[in-house]
């Protein structure tokens, strides 16, 4: 019998986002194939800030033909900001790396279900040939209209099984739709492999012509997290998605393979991969930023498609970053970052990992934040330990220390300009692999890495902005008369960068409430005579540096 689960589904999800503002309703008509993904993409691109990005429900859609479908399209509703994110995860902004930590120590094992919501209504049979059926029957979108030749679901969770140990792996890979019946899946075959490549090649291996793969739309936001998700190979992600919920994921059995699903899920497409032969699959826009040309991959014949009464289809924005799914990666990904560091390597000073979004996607380059008083053998350590994390990461890795934004590539510029000796704080390492990216990007097959140490090596002079007080008290009269709204961002005011005195800042709060005559006054009395212009003076004494 079918267990009430004490997690939410995608239903209970998106009903959580429009209570907290955080999703538009579309019942305006809009087309899938040319319009839809363009439309949401612009929120990304049009200088909107991260918190301001919401969900999309589309619901009155039509493909380029003008056929319409009776089910809704959710696009954003997992990860256009992080605020969207920490819904699905039930939990504040700042708890999601703890409630990660905790899910991966503490997994808790699925349980099986009867009558499961997703078997409410099931389609197999001589059906799937036929236009309007199977695959054509769900409103997929075109991702990057006007460059990949068909709709591609770009938010299923794969699931495969190890054809030697039986243990299941649920990974996110792009699948792109071919007939009503078929669809090519493409697997990553990047270093170290995808999960469900490697069950491929041990099918081919073990001679096995057919692989079994359940493809799951709109899983529980819990379990839907598990895809991009860079967890060990070998981990059932259903364990962990319990360790998220506190309780056991309700699954159950496919109805035509021999897979396990979860019981909440949306739609489950069902079918076999075919391990003798691969077909042309793509273009299409990828999350590296580029579009990936045409290539063979991997074939799967629909054997059924199960369903809710009332589905709902969830779709990434993907390709450029910043986008969907790479937020979902980035408050995956930089807390492995920080733990491999900070926790599994023991280094101490290391307050954050960051890794660069936009453009970039993630994966080239990766932001090291330092405590001040790191010694500079622990800060290259954080450089090489993050440097070799992982292979498809990490091509530039910059050290930095907290005043500095790491989401402010200016900021990232200066520290570098400021604060290394090329010669000295900087060092390449090669033979890496390229990892993710555009497979002409170069002509051989290993790529290198630059390390940066852009920390402070002594203390510096503050930055010549106004002072927090003062910039904070012109921001209130620029509000009061209506000016144009800002865009505030890292650094907005001055602060001490260590090398500062008290006695300048009480000679600035003097020259501030007009008192300057004051400060002429002092010194007068400190003039010095035979003494070269530009020599230093010691603040402590109020005489000449010492050399």
């Amino acid at each position: 019998m079918t267990k009430t689960p004490s997690y939410n589904d995608l239903h209970q999800h998106i009903a959580a986002l429009k209570k907290q503002s955080l999703l538009i309703e579309i019942d305006r008509q809009i087309d899938k194939d040319s319009e839809m993904h363009a439309l949401v993409r612009w929120q990304f691109i049009g200088g909107m800030k991260e918190e301001d990005r919401k969900a999309f429900l589309f619901t009155n859609i039509v493909d380029g033909k003008g056929r319409k479908f009776d089910i809704p399209v959710l696009v954003g509703g997992l990860a256009a900001n992080r605020s969207i994110y920490s819904v699905g995860m039930g939990s504040s902004v700042e708890g999601i790396q703890a409630k990660w930590d905790n899910a991966i120590s503490n997994p808790i094992d699925p349980q099986f279900v009867d009558n499961a919501p997703c078997h409410e209504i099931i389609e197999d049979g001589a059906s799937f040939s036929q236009p309007g059926h199977g695959l054509d029957a769900l409103p997929i979108p075109v991702s990057t209209p006007g460059f990949d030749s068909a709709p591609t679901l770009s938010a299923g969770n794969v699931i495969t099984k190890d054809p030697e140990t039986g243990v299941q792996n649920m990974g996110t890979y792009r699948c792109a739709l071919k007939a009503p019946d078929r669809l090519v899946v493409r697997m990553a075959t990047r270093v170290g492999g995808a999960g469900g490549y490697q069950h491929y090649q041990k099918c081919q291996q073990m001679g096995i012509t057919e692989m079994p793969v359940a493809i799951v739309l709109g899983c529980p936001p819990y379990v839907a997290f598990m895809g991009p998700q860079k967890l060990p190979l070998g981990v059932d992600e259903f364990t962990v998605a319990g360790g998220l919920a506190g309780a056991p994921i309700n699954v159950t059995k496919t109805k035509s393979i021999d897979l396990v699903v979860p019981a909440e899920a949306e739609i489950v497409i069902e079918g076999f991969v075919d391990t003798t032969r691969v077909e042309p699959e793509g273009p299409f826009g990828e999350s590296h930023g580029h579009i990936a040309l045409e290539e063979y991959n991997m074939p799967m014949r629909i054997t059924a498609i199960t369903r809710r009464q009332k589905a709902i289809v969830p779709s990434y924005i993907s390709q450029v970053a910043p986008s969907e799914s790479s937020v979902i990666k980035r408050v995956a990904y930089e807390p492995l970052f920080l733990r491999h560091l900070r926790d599994e390597n023991n280094i101490k000073g290391v307050k954050k990992v960051s890794l660069h979004e936009p453009l970039t996607g993630l994966l080239r380059v990766t932001v090291i934040t330092c405590d001040a008083n790191m010694p500079r053998t622990e800060i290259w350590r954080a450089l090489y330990s993050a440097a070799f994390f992982k292979g498809d990461c990490s091509k530039i890795c910059i050290a930095v220390n907290e005043d500095i934004d790491v989401d402010n590539a200016d900021a990232l510029l200066w520290a570098m300009a400021y604060r290394t000796n090329p010669s000295e704080d900087m060092q390449t390492l090669p033979h890496r692999g390229q990892g993710h990216g555009p497979k002409r990007e170069h002509d051989g097959e290993e790529d290198s890495s630059v390390l940066i140490d852009a920390t402070m090596k002594s203390p510096m002079p503050p930055l010549a902005l106004p002072g927090k007080e003062y910039m904070e008290r012109a921001k209130d009269i620029w509000d009061e008369l209506g000016l144009p709204q800002l865009n505030v961002q890292m650094p907005w005011h001055g602060y001490s960068l260590g090398a500062w005195h008290q006695i300048w800042d009480d000679a600035g709060r003097r020259a501030a409430a007009g008192g300057y005559l004051e400060n002429g006054r002092i010194s007068k009395e400190q003039a010095q005579e035979n003494l070269k212009p530009e020599s230093k003076l010691d603040p402590d004494t109020g005489l000449p540096m010492k050399k």
